[in-house]
């Protein structure tokens, strides 16, 4: 796998795994005269999101490469 596929591979990961764990733990804003939108989260905590996001799509990729490499899936060859 070249390091091209392997990091459009991860990109793809990420961003599956990053629309996962959004909804996690969200909690819509209480009732008060300042909030901006009645379904937006009280805390939305991104940065905490994106970190979390990262490390669970790392060892998913991980796993895919290893999977890769180890032959059980090829996607060179058919049959």
């Amino acid at each position: 796998m070249s390091w091209v596929t392997a990091l459009l591979v991860y990109v793809v990961i990420w961003w599956l795994v990053l629309f996962c764990v959004l909804p996690l733990g969200i909690r819509p804003a209480e009732d008060d005269e300042h909030a901006e939108r009645a379904g937006a989260p009280a805390n939305p905590r991104i940065g905490y999101r994106i970190l979390l996001t990262t490390g669970i799509a790392a060892i998913v990729f991980a796993a895919v490469y290893a999977l890769i490499q180890s032959d059980l899936i090829s996607f060179r060859r058919m049959g």
